[in-house]
C-alpha cells in the first residue's frame, strides 16, 4: 500500500498529465479546424478561373493560415483557441465556374459575398449548413438553381441576395417567413413564378424587399402592409393583377414604391402623399391606372423620382411642382393629360434645380412651347414633348439647357424653322424633331453637335441642300431625313459617316443627280432608303462594300444603266428594292446567290433577258418583276408583233390600275359608315368596253363641233357622235382634260393620255371640274391647285373630303391627320406632275401608279412607332 506521498505524488503527475493532455487536445483542434477553413477555401479556388489571376495570389496551399489571403476575414471566438474564417468577399473578382460545395465546411462564416462575378451552376445545398451565416449574397452571377426552401435553414440572416442571376427559378419558398431576422429580401432578375406567399408578411424586420424582373402573378398580398420597417418595396415588371391592396398605402415608412410595368389598374389614392409621407421614388409606369395624377405628391418637398407614364390618367397637370426642389424625374407621358392655363407647369419646374428627366410625352397637351423653358434645371439630360399637339415655334432659350443629351419634340404641329441656337447644346446626343410642320433649310449650326447619335428631321417640309456639316457628325448612328423638300446633289461628307450603322434614310425627298462612289463609306449601316427621289446614273458598284447592308431601298428614281453583280458581295441583304426606275439589260445572275434575300423587287423597268431560277427567283412570292416586258421566264423572249401587243396591254393596264388606285383612295375619305371606319373593299370591273382612239371620238364628234353639243354633264361638255361601225355615242368631254399640245395640232400619245388621268386625279380630290365657273382668265383647275402646293393644300380640297378626315379609321385604328396630310400632298403632287405644260416633262404612267399604290399603303399602315431609343418607355 502506498504512502501518502505517493498518493500525493502520483495525484499530481495525473493532473498535470491530464492538463498537458487538454492542452494538446485543443491545439490540435485548433489547427485543424483552421486547416478544415483553408482546405475549403482552396477547394472553392480550384473550382474557378480569374480574368486576373495576380486577385488570388495570395491563397497559397502552403501558407499555415487563411486569414491574411484577400477577401478572407477571421476572428477569435471565446473559448477557442486560434481563428476562424467568419467573412469572405470575393466582390466583383471577375471569377468563374462553379462554387464548390465545400465551402459549406466554413462552419462560422458569418457573412458570404461573391456578387458580380461570373459564377454557373447549381447553387450548392451545403451552404444551408452555414448556420451562423448573417449576409448570403450571390447577385450578379449566372447561377442555374431552383430556389430552395433549404435556404430557410439560414435563420440567422439578415442579408439575401440572389438577385440578377436570370436562371434562378421555381416559386419563393413559404418557408422564407422563417427568416424572421431577415432585413433585405432581393431576389430580382430572375425567373421566378407563381405568386408572393402572403407569409412574407411575417419578417417584421424587412426594410428591403426586391421581387422586380421575374415572371410573378397573382394579386399583391395584403399582407405585405404588415412589414411597418419596410422602406422599399419593388415589384416591377412582372405579372401581377388587380388593384393595389388599400392598406399599402398606409405604409408610413416607405421610401420607394415601384410597381411599374405589372397588369395593375384603379385609381391611385388622391392624398397618397399625405399617407405616405416619407416617399422619395413614386414609379407606377406601364400598367392600366386611370383617374388623375394624386395632387398630393406634389406636397412631398423632398421627392426626387415620380413616374407615371404609360397608363390611363386622364385631367390635368396639378398644381405643386414648384415645390419639389429636389425632383430629378418626372415622368407622366402617354397618358390622356390635357393643357389647363398652357403650360404654366413647365414653368414651375424652374425650381427643381435637379431635374435631369422630363417627359410629358403621348399626351394632350396643346399651345406654344413657353420661353421659360429655358430656364429649366441646367442638369436636364433628357427632354420628351412629343406627341402631342404643340404649335408654334420651337423656342430659341431651349438652347440654354446645356446639359441636354436627348431631346424629342416629333409628332406635334410645331412650324418656323429649326432655330440655329439648337447647335449651342454641344451634349446633345440625340435630336428628333420628326413629324412636325418645320419648314426652312437645316441649320449649319447642326454640324456644331459633334455627340450626335442619331438625328429624325423626317416628315417636315424642310426645304435645300443637307448641309456638309453633316460630315462632322463622326458619332452618328441613324439618320433620317424622309418626307421632306431636300434638293440638289448629295456631297461626300453626307458618307463619311464611320460610326452609321442602323439607317440612313433620305427617301422622299427632291434629291438629284448621280449616286456617288461615297456610298462605299456606309460599310456598317443596316439599311439605307433612298426611294422616291430624283436620282440618276448608274448604281455605282461599290455598294459591295457595303458588308453590313440588310436593305436596300432605290425605289422610284431615275436611276438607269445595269443592275450591278457587285450586290452579290453584298451577303446580309434581305430587300432589295430597285422597282420603277429606268434600269436596263439582264438581272443579275449573281443575285441568286444571296441566300438572305426575302424580298426582291425589280419592277417597272426596262430589264430583258431570262430570269434567273435560283435563290430568291425560286419563290416567286417574294420577286416582283411586272413591268419588264421583256423579260423571260426560262423561254425564249418575245420579239414579235404579238410581244408589241403585250407590252402595249401592259401599259393600258397600268393606266387602268391608276385609275382604280385613284378611286379607292378617294374612297376612303368618301366611305362613311358607321363609326366612319373604313373597311376593306374591293370592286371588279364588270364587263367589257369597245376600245375605241381619241381620233375615233374626235372624227365621231366632229372634231367637238358645236353643232353636236348636247348639253354639260358631270364630267364636262356632252356631245353626239358616231363611230365607223354606225354605233350613235354619248361622248363626254372638254376642253379641260385635253392636253394643250393636242390644241398645236400633235398627234394623240401617252403623254397626254397623262395629262387627262392627272386633270381627272385632281378634280377627284378638290371636288371642282376643270370647266367650274370659278375658273376664268387664265386661272384653271391646275393652277389653283399649283397655288396652294403644298403648304396651303387643305385649303383646295374638297370640303366634304375634311370633314371626314378627323374621323377615319382603319383596322379599329386611327388613321393620323399628319399621315392623311402628307398622302394628300403627294396624290395632288401627282397630279401635277401629271399635267405639266410640257408633254416630255410629264411624270410616266409606271411612276404615277407606283406613288399611289406607295401612298396608299402609307395610309393604310399601321401608324408609326417612334425609335425605343429616342422615346420615352418609362
Amino acid at each position: 500500500m502506498a504512502s501518502p506521498s505517493q498518493q500525493m505524488l502520483q495525484s499530481t503527475l495525473l493532473f498535470v498529465l491530464i492538463i498537458c493532455t487538454c492542452i494538446f487536445l485543443r491545439v490540435e483542434c485548433a489547427t485543424l479546424s483552421i486547416l478544415t477553413d483553408k482546405e475549403a477555401l482552396i477547394s472553392l479556388k480550384s473550382g474557378i478561373s480569374l480574368k486576373a489571376p495576380t486577385l488570388l495570389s495570395s491563397w497559397d496551399q502552403n501558407s499555415s493560415s487563411p486569414c491574411n489571403w484577400t477577401g478572407v476575414v477571421c476572428n477569435k471566438y471565446s473559448g477557442l483557441p486560434g481563428q476562424r474564417v467568419v467573412g469572405l468577399d470575393l466582390s466583383d473578382f471577375g471569377l468563374e465556374g462553379s462554387i464548390s460545395p465545400h465551402i459549406g465546411n466554413l462552419s462560422f462564416l458569418r457573412s458570404l459575398q461573391l456578387g458580380q462575378n461570373q459564377f454557373t451552376g447549381m447553387l450548392p445545398d451545403q451552404i444551408s449548413n452555414l448556420f451562423r451565416l448573417r449576409v448570403l449574397n450571390l447577385s450578379s452571377n449566372r447561377l442555374e438553381s431552383v430556389l430552395s426552401s433549404s435556404l430557410s435553414q439560414l435563420t440567422e440572416l439578415r442579408v439575401l441576395d440572389l438577385s440578377e442571376n436570370k436562371n434562378i427559378t421555381g416559386r419563393i419558398p413559404e418557408e422564407f417567413s422563417y427568416l424572421t431576422k431577415l432585413e433585405v429580401l432581393k431576389l430580382a432578375r430572375n425567373h421566378l413564378y407563381g405568386a408572393i406567399p402572403p407569409a412574407i408578411g411575417n419578417l417584421s424586420s424587412l426594410t428591403n424587399l426586391n421581387l422586380g424582373t421575374n415572371n410573378l402573378s397573382g394579386a399583391i398580398p395584403s399582407e405585405l402592409s404588415h412589414l411597418q420597417n419596410l422602406k422599399e418595396l419593388d415589384l416591377t415588371i412582372n405579372n401581377f393583377s388587380g388593384t393595389i391592396p388599400p392598406s399599402i398605402y398606409n405604409m408610413s415608412s416607405l421610401v420607394s414604391l415601384a410597381v411599374a410595368s405589372n397588369d395593375l389598374w384603379g385609381e391611385i389614392p388622391g392624398d397618397i402623399g399625405i399617407k405616405l409621407p416619407n416617399l422619395l421614388v413614386f414609379n407606377f409606369c406601364i400598367n392600366k391606372f386611370t383617374g388623375k395624377i394624386p395632387w398630393s405628391l406634389h406636397n412631398l418637398t423632398n421627392i426626387k423620382v415620380i413616374r407615371m407614364a404609360h397608363n390611363r390618367l386622364e385631367g390635368t397637370v396639378p398644381p405643386g411642382l414648384g415645390n419639389l426642389p429636389f425632383l430629378e424625374m418626372y415622368n407622366i407621358g402617354y397618358n390622356d393629360i390635357v393643357s389647363e392655363d398652357g403650360l404654366s407647369f413647365i414653368t414651375s419646374l424652374k425650381n427643381s434645380t435637379r431635374l435631369n428627366f422630363l417627359a410629358i410625352d403621348g399626351n394632350h397637351f396643346e399651345g406654344v412651347i413657353p420661353e421659360s423653358i429655358g430656364n429649366l434645371s441646367k442638369v436636364l439630360s433628357k427632354l420628351f414633348m412629343g406627341g402631342n399637339s404643340f404649335q408654334g415655334n420651337i423656342p430659341t432659350s431651349i438652347s440654354h439647357l446645356s446639359g441636354l443629351t436627348l431631346l424629342n419634340v416629333s409628332f406635334n404641329s410645331l412650324s418656323g424653322e429649326i432655330p440655329t441656337e439648337i447647335g449651342h447644346l454641344k451634349e446633345l446626343q440625340m435630336l428628333v424633331l420628326a413629324r412636325n410642320r418645320l419648314s426652312g433649310s437645316i441649320p449649319n449650326s447642326l454640324g456644331n453637335l459633334q455627340k450626335l447619335n442619331q438625328i429624325d428631321l423626317s416628315g417636315n417640309s424642310l426645304v435645300g441642300n443637307i448641309p456638309t456639316t453633316f460630315g462632322n457628325f463622326q458619332k452618328l448612328l441613324s439618320m433620317d431625313l424622309s418626307n421632306n423638300k431636300f434638293n440638289g446633289n448629295l456631297t461626300r461628307e453626307i458618307f463619311n459617316l464611320p460610326s452609321l450603322s442602323t439607317v440612313f434614310n433620305l427617301s422622299k425627298n427632291f434629291l438629284s443627280g448621280p449616286l456617288p462612289e461615297e456610298v462605299s463609306l456606309l460599310e456598317n449601316v443596316v439599311t439605307i432608303d433612298l426611294s422616291d427621289n430624283l436620282f440618276s446614273g448608274n448604281i455605282p458598284s461599290s455598294i459591295r462594300k457595303c458588308k453590313s447592308l440588310q436593305k436596300l431601298l432605290l425605289a422610284r428614281n431615275l436611276l438607269s444603266g445595269p443592275i450591278p453583280s457587285a450586290l452579290e458581295d453584298v451577303k446580309g441583304l434581305d430587300t432589295l428594292d430597285l422597282s420603277s426606275n429606268q434600269l436596263s439589260g439582264s438581272i443579275p445572275v449573281e443575285l441568286q446567290n444571296l441566300q438572305a434575300l426575302q424580298s426582291l423587287n425589280l419592277s417597272f423597268n426596262n430589264l430583258e433577258g431570262v430570269v434567273p431560277i435560283s435563290g430568291v427567283f425560286a419563290n416567286l412570292s417574294k420577286v416582283h418583276l411586272e413591268g419588264n416586258p421583256k423579260l423571260c421566264l426560262q423561254l425564249a423572249c418575245v420579239k414579235t408583233s404579238k410581244g408589241r401587243k403585250v407590252a402595249k396591254l401592259v401599259g393600258i393596264t397600268s393606266v387602268l390600275v391608276s385609275l382604280a388606285l385613284c378611286f379607292i383612295l378617294g374612297s376612303l375619305f368618301y366611305l362613311k359608315r358607321s363609326k366612319s371606319k373604313i373597311t376593306g373593299t374591293s370592286e371588279s370591273v364588270k364587263g367589257q368596253h369597245q376600245m375605241v382612239s381619241y381620233n375615233d371620238l374626235r372624227q365621231a364628234t366632229g372634231n367637238f363641233n358645236q353643232e353636236n353639243f348636247l348639253g354639260n354633264g358631270s364630267f364636262g361638255s356632252v356631245y353626239k357622235g358616231y363611230l365607223r361601225q354606225g354605233l350613235a355615242v354619248a361622248v363626254k368631254g372638254s376642253i379641260g382634260y385635253i392636253p394643250p399640245e393636242y390644241g398645236m395640232g400633235e398627234k394623240p400619245s401617252t403623254t397626254g393620255d397623262v395629262y387627262s388621268f392627272g386633270v381627272m386625279l385632281l378634280e377627284l380630290f378638290t371636288g371642282k371640274r376643270p370647266t367650274h365657273e370659278s375658273f376664268t382668265g387664265d386661272l384653271s383647275l391646275i393652277r389653283w391647285v399649283q397655288s396652294a402646293f403644298p403648304a396651303n393644300i387643305m385649303q383646295v380640297l374638297d370640303p366634304k373630303m375634311l370633314q371626314l378626315m378627323s374621323g377615319l379609321y382603319y383596322n379599329d385604328k386611327p388613321i393620323s391627320l399628319d399621315v392623311q396630310h402628307d398622302c394628300l400632298i403627294t396624290i395632288l403632287g401627282v397630279g401635277l406632275s401629271c399635267t405639266v405644260e410640257a408633254s416630255d416633262a410629264r411624270i410616266s404612267i409606271r411612276s404615277a401608279l407606283h406613288k399611289l399604290k406607295s401612298t396608299r399603303d402609307t395610309l393604310l399602315k399601321p401608324a408609326p412607332v417612334m425609335n425605343t431609343k429616342s422615346n420615352n418607355i418609362c
